[in-house]
């Protein structure tokens, strides 16, 4: 199956080097580019990507508010993408803005070529681009600064069993299935049912919305 990918950025280059990448994989289409955030909406809406690499500042409209606009559209608007986000700094307010939008993680722009490859199909398969410590330490840093949530979010909390709640700790604490599955001595596909049925019962998308939601529920605290 071909996972169709749209480009948003002002950088002309940048489009072009991530076009070409990515368009020499046999399962990545790249079906469009724009240059700033309202035309990227438009082109989404148009193309109605897979997955949409979404440059964090542009002039115009940002990505922030470019990726609230494709992830909560209006009702008539049926199309949701995956979106990602670039950014040139490992630590970025509009990123964590991004991720509390409904983004599925975010990806330096100088990481490796192979990593931009492999953050598109992982983001395209449903999960969140959770794994390199550097998004843990953003939403870290940023739930840091933010005082915790004790009312909704919280309260939301009680709808969990006591051991999704034990699989949502871990979640936010950036284990994989497999390392949780280890950690709880359960089977890795009861884990994957376990983080379906918080996704489902919290009303998030995916797992980039469950860490922000933990730590703004107060379940985990920074730096634990």
């Amino acid at each position: 199956m071909t996972t169709r990918v749209i480009i948003v950025d002002d950088q002309a280059m940048v489009r072009a080097g991530f076009a070409a990448l990515l368009a020499a994989q046999s399962d990545i289409d790249v079906v469009g580019e724009a240059p700033d955030g309202a035309q990227g909406v438009e082109l989404s809406r148009r193309t109605r990507p897979d997955v949409v690499l979404m440059d964090v500042r542009m002039p115009e409209m940002d990505g922030l508010e470019a990726a609230r606009r494709l992830l909560s559209p209006p009702p008539e608007v049926t199309h949701r993408p995956r979106v990602l986000m670039l950014t040139t700094f490992d630590v970025d307010d509009y990123v964590y803005e991004a991720l509390r939008a409904g983004a599925s993680g975010f990806l330096l722009k100088d990481a490796p070529p192979a990593d931009l490859i492999s953050a598109v199909r992982v983001v395209a398969s449903g999960d969140a681009l959770l794994a390199p410590s550097v998004t843990r330490r953003l939403i870290a840093d940023f739930a840091r600064q933010r005082p915790v949530t004790r009312g909704k979010p919280a309260l939301r909390l009680k709808a969990l069993t006591e051991r999704e709640t034990e699989v949502l700790t871990l979640v936010a604490r950036g284990r994989s299935n497999a390392e949780i599955a280890s950690t709880l001595v359960l089977a890795e596909q009861t884990v994957k049912t376990h983080v379906s049925r918080v996704l489902t019962k919290l009303d998030l998308r995916d797992r980039a919305q469950a860490v922000v939601f933990a730590y703004e529920s107060g379940l985990v605290a920074p730096g634990e």
